[in-house]
């Protein structure tokens, strides 16, 4: 997962006779514009088929979830569920949704926001009718939702009808503002998971009536503190205050009035921030962050970060098959050398669970199960792949690492290359795709070597070995092609019990397979949070790897 920030832009067409109508004005004498930038790789700002941190956070303030978590504290709190109850043998939730949550779009041509009606003319809201009709349409595997493999096992019928299983999904509407979600089996972290963008509601005359093209500007509608003003792909999005969004204590009335996003490599976001074009960004290039240290110190903030930078292996390509080579190439990997180049103090990674989470094993804890840097044993590692495959140095298969396009992930991918060339004689290629390109590489056909970061979705290591590891296929997030049925058995113990320190045990037993006795992925760092800020943005910091952006404010 984790993690991005949000964007959208100007839309050029009226919404269908059947969503039309007017309602207020968002239009401001001097309107608050916040200025920032992403990344290349343009969003998905359906909830049933975002995957990258970029969408997640729009869709954390476009469509708010049942629950949320706080941006500082990453308690659980209200989203659009005022309260829910479970039932006694933690199988059964039920949420009261708040009433009066209108469904908005952004009217091009009158400039404003403006409620959606129903054919009574009366502002449409948002009802359990949406939340079904949305956690449906995610688990119906026509949709294609990469993501709908975390949200599936805690439907009744879920994993069934992702099988193509004509099923009843164990979610209903029992009034217009009750939504009830029996699971199969309990789990403390499902308030967390219920709340996902995966979950969340969708109007399904929308959807239906404008099928692929409902996400763009001209069509699209939502219900949070912020809709979409507009939206050029792979160049910015533009989000808009959303002036029916009615203020909760958890999730304020937004004061911005519009957020600007656009597409930038890393040494262009820094060139405009330091121009003050751009009023924050959320990287800084390697070769700049020691000059920003020294020059705007007022300004940088590095936090705990929320993700782990890993490469993955696709065990089914020949060059990678063999588990030897796999650790071999792992424990090649100078992991202090690789955070000495990052130089934000960000942590080597022995385990791929990040060690914040509710449950994670601590790579210090378990040290004859984590993986390490080790020169040594990473040649007696690929003699053994030698000698097993009856080959000689000379004549390993062709081996390539693919990394997205990015100034940092070409860093890093150069010296991991160099530190294969110089312990094991390996020469790696390296290939580069577009973000979104990348992603789809992922899905259907991934290369021998690749680069992810993973970022929680909700604080709880099942969310790590369970939600990326578990599952294999094009809507899971694990490319590995790999299974082990010890290590998923591991997992399917622990995600039902409460002590999580017996948790842990189960989860350190299941990362050292994950990382060593398997080695399907090397571990590299777990990333720390780099912000610059311009002096008159007032913000909060989130430690979820999502901006509130609605609690954020420019000052005179």
């Amino acid at each position: 997962m984790r993690k991005g920030f949000v964007v959208l832009l100007v839309g050029l067409l009226v919404i269908s006779s059947v969503l039309m109508t007017t309602a207020g004005s968002t239009k401001a004498q001097e309107p608050k514009v916040l200025y920032t930038a992403l990344l290349p790789g343009d969003v998905k700002i359906d909830p049933s088929l975002a995957s990258d941190a970029n969408s997640i956070t729009m869709l954390n303030v476009l469509y708010v979830g049942l629950t949320g978590l706080h941006d500082e504290t990453v308690a659980i709190e209200p989203g659009v569920a005022t309260e829910w109850t479970v039932s006694d043998d933690g199988l059964v939730y039920t949420f009261t949704l708040a009433q009066g949550v209108s469904w908005v779009h952004y009217d091009a041509e009158a400039g404003e926001v403006v409620q959606v009606m129903d054919e009574a003319g009366a502002p449409l809201t948002l009802k359990a009718q949406d939340f079904v009709y949305g956690i449906t349409r995610t688990l119906n595997p026509n949709t294609g939702s990469e993501y709908s493999s975390v949200l599936a096992p805690w439907v009744v019928n879920g994993q069934e009808s992702l099988a193509g299983e004509a099923v009843e999904l164990g979610v209903k509407a029992l009034d217009d503002y009750t939504l009830e979600i029996t699971s199969p089996q309990p789990a403390g972290f499902l308030p967390m998971l219920y709340g996902l963008w995966m979950a969340r509601p969708q109007l399904q005359s929308v959807v239906e009536e404008f099928g692929d093209t409902w996400t763009e500007a001209a069509n699209y509608v939502s219900y949070g503190p912020y809709a979409l003003k507009s939206w050029e792909h792979d160049v910015e999005v533009t989000l808009i205050k959303n002036p029916f969004w009615a203020e909760t204590m958890y999730i304020p009335q937004a004061k911005i009035d519009e957020i600007n996003f656009i597409y930038l490599e890393e040494p262009a976001q820094l060139t405009a921030y330091e121009a003050g074009e751009l009023d924050w960004i959320a990287t800084v290039p390697l070769a700049d962050l020691d000059r920003m240290r020294a020059e705007r110190s007022d300004q940088l903030v590095i936090g705990p970060g929320q993700c782990t930078y890993y490469y993955g292996f696709n065990v089914l390509k020949d060059g990678v098959s063999n588990v030897h080579l796999r650790r071999a190439l792992s424990m090649a990997v100078d992991r202090d050398v690789i955070v000495q180049i990052l130089n934000a103090g960000q942590v080597p990674a022995g385990f791929f669970t990040l060690p914040a989470l509710a449950a994670a094993p601590h790579q210090e804890d378990y040290p004859d199960l984590a993986i390490w840097s080790d020169a040594a044993k990473a040649q007696e590692e690929f003699q053994a792949y030698l000698a097993d495959e009856g080959i000689t140095a000379d004549q390993v298969p062709q081996i390539t690492l693919q990394h997205n396009t990015s100034q940092a992930h070409a860093t890093l991918a150069q010296a991991i290359q160099q530190m294969w060339k110089d312990t094991l004689g390996l020469e790696v290629q390296i290939t580069t795709q577009d973000f979104a390109v990348h992603q789809e590489t992922m899905r259907f056909d991934a290369p021998q070597i690749w680069r992810l970061g993973w970022c929680f979705d909700y604080p709880d290591t099942h969310n790590f070995l369970y939600d990326v590891f578990r599952f294999v296929g094009p809507d899971s997030n694990n490319h590995t092609n790999w299974e082990n049925p010890e290590f998923q058995a591991l997992l399917d113990e622990a995600k039902t019990m409460t002590d999580n320190a017996a948790r842990a045990e189960l989860y350190a037993q299941a990362e050292h397979i994950l990382v060593y006795e398997d080695a399907v992925m090397i571990p590299i760092y777990y990333y720390t949070s780099i912000d610059l800020t311009q002096p008159y943005v007032v913000r909060t910091y989130a430690q979820t790897g999502n901006e509130r952006f609605e609690k954020w404010d420019l000052s005179e």
